[in-house]
Parts: structure tokens; C-alpha cells; sequence
């Protein structure tokens, strides 16, 4: 039975996660508006990830007889002034994320609460990937400096993300 205080904490990050899923398809619209489908890919791709991850929680939540309480979710940021702001704000925001996980990892040994422990290991192992891809998208973006063309060669790069 899952506690309160993990329940409490869990539903929070449930809102975390749908949070950055709306943050990842405004990014994604950004994207379309200015052409680079494969970089809306990319976000698309990054959203149904945060969906995933909040349903991740939902379940465990539902399994570990809680109960999940849904919040309101903040509208995100809407326009960007570059690629590179948008990638740093992605870097920005994953680290903000992996900081929320490892608090809820904290909570998790306090509680003695195993079962949480064991699901949170994935995350924090899925949080090394989300912050290694964006801030390999940072450097790239950095390296070109925004040149039209190698936008364009990132973008088709982008573009050939698929779904797991």
C-alpha cells in the first residue's frame, strides 16, 4: 500500500510529467511554424514520452491501492527566439525533472517504500538519456550557430526519430 506522502508526491509528479508533455507539443507547434517538421518531430516524439512517463505514475499509484488526483496543468511558453532557446529550455527543464525524480527516489527511501524505489530506479536511468539528448541538441545547435543550411541537415536528422 502506497503511502501518503509518496501518493502526494507521485501525483504531483504525474502533473510534472503532463506538464512537460503540453511544454513539448507548444515547442513542437513552435517548430511547425517555422518549417522544421523534423524538429517538431522530435518534440512530438519528446511529448507521448512525457505522456508515457505520467502514466508510468498513474499506474503505479492505481496498483499500489492509491488513489490518483489530477491537477490543473499551466499553460506552457508559446514562442522561442531560436532553436538553440528552445533546446536550452528542453535542457533546462529535463534537469528540473531528473531533480523532481531524485526527490521522489529521497522520499522513497524515507518511506522504506520498496516497491517505489524499484520503479523510480527506470527513471532516474531514463533521466541519463532525456539530458544526454538534449544537451547533445544544445552543442549541435551551438556548433552551427544557427546556419540556415546546418539547421536544415539537424532537422532532417531530427526527423527520423520513430517511436518505441
Amino acid at each position: 500500500m502506497i503511502g501518503k506522502a509518496m501518493q502526494g508526491a507521485m501525483n504531483e509528479q504525474i502533473n510534472k510529467e503532463l506538464f512537460s508533455a503540453y511544454l513539448y507539443l507548444s515547442m513542437a507547434a513552435y517548430f511547425e511554424d517555422k518549417n522544421l517538421t523534423g524538429f517538431a518531430n522530435w518534440m512530438r516524439m519528446q511529448a507521448g514520452e512525457e505522456r508515457e512517463h505520467a502514466m508510468k505514475f498513474f499506474d503505479f499509484i492505481v496498483e499500489t491501492g492509491g488513489r490518483v488526483m489530477l491537477k490543473g496543468i499551466d499553460a506552457p511558453k508559446t514562442d522561442w527566439s531560436s532553436s538553440l532557446e528552445v533546446a536550452q529550455e528542453v535542457a533546462a527543464h529535463e534537469a528540473k525533472v531528473t531533480a523532481s525524480i531524485y526527490a521522489l527516489y529521497e522520499l522513497a527511501l524515507q518511506e522504506k517504500d520498496y516497491p517505489a524505489q524499484v520503479m523510480l530506479q527506470w527513471f532516474i536511468g531514463e533521466q541519463v538519456e532525456e539530458e544526454k539528448n538534449a544537451a547533445e541538441i544544445v552543442a549541435n545547435l551551438k556548433l552551427i550557430e544557427e546556419r540556415g543550411t546546418a539547421v536544415l541537415m539537424l532537422d532532417k536528422q531530427l526527423a527520423k526519430r520513430k517511436a518505441e
